[in-house]
């Protein structure tokens, strides 16, 4: 159904309607209402935009805790799977844990809610006026900062990066507190916007005046709203007098990781004093060993929380810091600066080490081109279509503990994803709008139908989504042309790529000399495909799964399926190529260029995971490892949907064990989709038969 409702105010843009569908709120008999109030009037947390309608009831078909406030902001029930809670009727703000942070208030209402198996129900004794505020992420750029090439310029306009906090106290560990920092551009002056307003935290940051420092420590100096100063020696200092030095025999840049994790991680924890008081699993696992007061901590200014978390071993929290997302390795060089905003934004680690470069030669043996798919295809003649031109450079960067990686620079990287301006700018130009999901599957080689039939069983099957998918088979070069240059959110290419273009019936078509591309992502399923999907984020995309050289047919068709199912499923470009890496010897081979942090759907509850299950007699170990999207970020909380489980979770990396009997796996196994591992096998929850997996 879609509705129409009266905005609270008359700033446009916030696309609340859109947000609400997105959510795939189900409104019963709903009647807008016009409101005059403004949203900061009547909720007392951060809303972007709120709507006003009457309805009797809203069904979520997905199972989220739901807490229920008096008008004090004091929870008066809380409400997890399984449960049901029936209030008297007064004033209520509803607090439901859902992607889009999105916030409810009744007015002299009795308030049922009932979170079942499958969904979450809210339901009032009377058509009620129910006002529903939302808050996005801020999730683009506010302003436009530019910078001269020269160190302390850089500072200065990293600096402004704190600007985009919502929030100065541990609240902003939450991802949609966070928002994303000013965009840079290199330029002749230093201009500064006059309406960008860093914050006065103080903390500040005294660096070294090079751009290697300044690079590493932009995350957290993003994060704490520091500000920044050249020095000597690298330390962070407060207002208060406290001094904490990053210059230490682990190195700065380990030391710069080390400090942003251990802020955030306890921020994490602290804020369970304040808006949402959970029982975190976190919080419980590190309160005996640290001699902290959270419910003091919660109220002290942001200066004194550092320098109090600082002071706590890093090894009494080591183990329970949440899995970090993204180590990005960077060239630190002055162009390089202008993505800082963007890999920022994820609160990503960054690292500046000079790796090794490797030309054709010396590329690893996992990315030789012994790995052919010559047993199916045919090769053109000319031998020099199955290499790298000469002058290509490779990168191998070392892989720091981090879910994904990426690269900045102008090499070819192995083993991480290969960032460019260009695709996080084609991402703010994304349509994020509710229509069907566009799928389009090219197979340009009626040999390789064995991944076409596959992927065909596998795209379009969430019945909670809409999808419009369509295959196209032995393509010339202007229909290939027509279909790339045709909008659509997922591109799979099943054929025969060389580095100067795409095979077709009729020649090749080299994307470099097309204007511009309609696809958002893609997966080009073919040899030495990894050019010609550069050219296409540079002509329109956001990102992309290709080949550096040649693959072999059967590893192609398991790589092209598992990441067709991971999509499915909700994972990110970067973290389904990750997973799906280990099904083939060739996963290597394999790369993301452009933003990997894109989803081409959404997942079906919350953030994306794959559960790795170990059988133990009648009983199994159950490990969920969770992947952050660009929804469910790093600060984003979970709750595993297990009978009499109500201990929520950070959503990033391994929970657990789960301790269940066949019975409750089997239960849990049926709630989402999900990839499952049971020994070196991936599965898939849905369809998988347990007896004969663990036999």
């Amino acid at each position: 159904m879609t509705l129409t409702f009266e905005p609270l105010d008359d700033r446009p843009g916030l696309a609340v309607i859109d947000q609400i569908e997105r959510q795939r709120y189900r409104i019963h008999t709903p009647t807008p209402i016009a409101l005059r109030e403004t949203a900061a009037d009547v909720f007392q947390y951060p809303v972007g935009d709120a709507v006003r309608i009457r309805t009797r009831a809203i069904e979520l078909p997905t199972v989220v805790m739901v807490y229920v406030r008096d008008d004090d902001g004091a929870i008066a029930a809380e409400v997890a799977q399984f449960e049901s809670e029936t209030l008297p009727a007064d004033d209520y703000v509803l607090d439901p844990l859902t992607q889009i942070k999105t916030y409810m208030r009744v007015e002299d209402a009795e308030v049922e809610v009932t979170v079942d198996s499958d969904r979450t129900r809210i339901e009032f004794d009377a058509p009620t006026d129910l006002l529903i505020g939302a808050r996005s992420q801020h999730d683009r750029p506010a302003a436009t900062v530019t910078t001269t090439e020269q160190p302390a310029d850089v500072m200065a306009a990293i600096e402004t990066f704190g600007s985009a906090l919502k929030a100065h106290d541990p609240e902003r560990s939450y991802p949609t507190l966070r928002g994303h920092p000013p965009a840079l551009e290199i330029g002749d002056t230093l201009d500064i916007p006059a309406d960008i307003d860093s914050p006065d935290t103080g903390v500040t940051l005294e660096l070294p005046p090079d751009l290697a420092s300044i690079f590493v420590a932009a995350p957290l100096s993003y994060y704490l709203g520091a500000s920044l100063v050249p020095a000597s020696e690298p330390r962070l200092t407060t207002d208060t007098g406290f001094t904490y030095s990053l210059d230490t025999a682990r190195g700065f840049e380990s030391e710069v990781g080390r400090t942003l994790k251990r802020l955030f991680f306890l921020d994490c924890v602290t804020r369970t004093e304040g808006f949402h008081q959970i029982d975190l699993h976190e919080r419980a696992a590190i309160e005996p060993y640290v001699n902290l007061d959270f419910q003091s901590l919660y109220q002290q200014p942001l200066a004194e929380q550092v320098a109090t978390y600082l002071q706590v071993p890093y090894d009494v929290i080591e183990d329970h810091i949440p899995k970090w997302r993204l180590t990005t390795h960077i060239d630190p060089v002055p162009a390089n600066a202008e993505q800082l905003p963007y890999v920022v934004d994820d609160l990503a680690i960054v690292r500046t080490h000079q790796q090794q470069r490797l030309n054709q030669a010396s590329v690893p043996a996992e990315a030789e081109a012994e790995f052919t798919r010559d047993d199916v295809i045919t090769r053109a003649a000319s031998s020099d279509t199955a290499t790298a031109p000469p002058d290509t450079d490779y990168v191998e960067p070392q892989a720091h503990d981090s879910l994904e990686q990426a690269w900045i620079g102008d090499s070819i990287p192995i083993g991480a994803s290969k960032l460019t301006k260009a695709a996080f700018e084609h991402r703010l130009d994304r349509d994020t709008n509710a229509e069907d999901i566009t799928i389009r599957v090219v197979q340009n080689d009626a040999r390789m139908d064995e991944e076409r039939q596959l992927v065909d069983e596998v795209y379009g099957t969430r019945d909670d989504l809409p999808f419009d998918v369509t295959v196209h088979d032995d393509l010339t070069t202007a229909e290939l042309g027509t279909v790339l240059t045709t909008d659509a959110e997922f591109f799979h290419y099943i054929g025969h790529t060389e580095h100067d273009g795409f095979v077709c019936s009729d020649g090749k078509l080299d994307v470099t000399t097309v204007d511009s591309v309609g696809i958002d992502t893609f997966l080009l399923n073919a040899c030495n495909s990894y050019n010609q999907g550069l050219a296409l984020v540079e002509k329109g995309a956001i990102a992309g799964i290709v080949t550096l050289n040649e693959v072999l047919n059967d590893g192609a068709v398991r790589i092209g399926e598992t990441v067709a199912r991971l999509l499915n499923c909700g994972f990110p470009l970067r973290a389904a190529l990750t997973i799906a890496r280990g099904e083939s010897i060739l996963g290597g081979q394999y790369i993301v260029v452009g933003d990997g942090g894109v989803t081409v759907t959404q997942p079906e509850g919350g953030t994306p995971n794959m559960l790795k299950i170990t059988p133990h007699g009648t009983e199994f170990e159950v490990l969920m490892n969770m992947y952050p999207t660009d929804v469910d970020e790093l600060g984003a909380i979970t709750m595993p949907l297990v009978n009499d489980y109500s201990c929520h979770h950070l959503a990033s990396g391994e929970i657990g064990p789960l301790v269940l009997d066949r019975t409750e796996l089997e239960d849990f196994l049926l709630m989402q989709k999900v990839p499952v591992q049971i020994g070196d096998k991936l599965y898939w929850s849905k369809s998988l038969d347990l007896a004969e997996a663990v036999s």
